[in-house]
């Protein structure tokens, strides 16, 4: 089968991989129909990540058709239209039956939970994907949801959603999204679903600006935001959202909330050693909360929420492009040109 596999840094290649076989008598094979090129992927892109090789198909995130199942797995059926989760878990452990995945204790290694980071669990980008303990880890779509908006689903709605939850974000908030990428915009969305008053929004590309603007936020257009935040909203913001994992970000975020404010961040970070600024954080009786999504945890009300119209994963779709041009689609979206927001592949062309 063709898939992008990962080269070296800034190299993905479109190559023939060996096709997938059935990942035991509970796993399910799916023939992808439409693939996302993820901010986290860029990690990997750039060099950095989770192992030295090369040669392994990337991509954590897709939809398509079941074609083939173990004789274990119910629920389902042959050419059933699915989208599979980018957290990945046993579905055998207490924390993966109540949905908490990412705390799975047969998988506790990332490379061991997610596809794409590596040899362990072969990437989405490809034309057909190997999916392990199928009924935790395939979600069965409604009609009414479209393979773009369910490829946001499958990872960039629900850590959104994730961010905003934990942010506990209520009717009435004021809520500043640092990062306008897919993941931001879907904080967006969600800050108003959950009841914000009003969503600032806050990124470095113009044309990010302007999509969250289309979406109701304010956008930052200073090139001091700390400074527009409070002299826009005074004290600062009832909770703010990172969604891009930089050092500068998150202390961003710590500095735009006022007294009793509530920082999530769901960038995805690889310092060891962050300087938090704890005095701060205590006379502002700060809450901080940082972790990784379990998209199993939260599909079940984005979903609902989706097919009702309420939220519109589609609409942070920028890019839909064959997946041939994977090389072209990863530099593009690397360097944020050409208004790139979500990138989705299609694996048939």
């Amino acid at each position: 089968m063709k898939a992008l596999t990962y080269a070296g840094p800034q190299q993905i290649s479109f190559t023939e991989v060996p096709d997938p076989i059935l990942p035991g008598r509970d796993g399910a094979v799916i023939r992808v129909t439409a693939a996302g090129i993820c901010g986290s992927d860029l990690h990997i892109y750039a060099g950095h990540g989770f192992t030295d090789g090369t040669g392994y198909t990337i991509g954590h995130e897709a939809v398509g058709e079941i074609v083939e199942l173990g004789p274990e797995v119910k629920g389902f059926t042959i050419g059933d239209r699915v989208l599979a989760s980018a957290s990945v878990g046993c579905d055998r452990c207490s924390q993966c039956k109540t949905g908490i995945v990412a705390a799975c204790e047969r998988h506790p290694l990332p490379i061991d939970a997610c596809y794409g980071l590596g040899g362990s669990l072969a990437g989405t980008q490809a034309e057909l994907l190997a999916v392990p303990h199928a009924e935790g880890n395939l979600v069965r779509l409604p009609d009414a949801v479209s393979d773009e908006a369910a490829v946001v689903l499958t990872d960039n709605a629900p850590t959104a959603w994730y961010g905003a939850r934990r942010a506990r974000i209520a009717a009435g908030d004021t809520v500043v999204v640092i990062g306008l990428g897919p993941v931001g915009l879907m904080a967006v969305q969600s800050a108003f679903a959950m009841g914000a008053a009003r969503v600032l929004g806050v990124d470095l590309v113009g044309e990010r600006r302007k999509h969250a603007a289309e979406l109701g936020a304010e956008p930052i257009e200073s090139d001091d935001p700390k400074a527009a935040i409070r002299d826009m909203l005074g004290d600062g913001a009832d909770v703010a959202i990172e969604a891009v994992g930089a050092d500068a970000t998150i202390k961003l975020a710590i500095s735009a909330v006022g007294h009793r404010g509530r920082v999530s961040v769901v960038g995805v970070s690889q310092n060891r050693a962050f300087p938090f600024h704890m005095q701060l954080a205590q006379v502002k009786e700060l809450e901080f909360h940082i972790g990784l999504c379990s998209i199993q945890y939260e599909l079940p009300a984005l979903l609902r929420l989706t097919a009702a119209g309420r939220l519109d994963p589609e609409a942070v779709v920028s890019h839909q492009l064959p997946m041939s041009d994977g090389s072209s689609a990863y530099r593009m979206f690397a360097d944020r040109a050409d208004g790139v927001s979500k990138v989705v592949l299609d694996p048939r062309r």
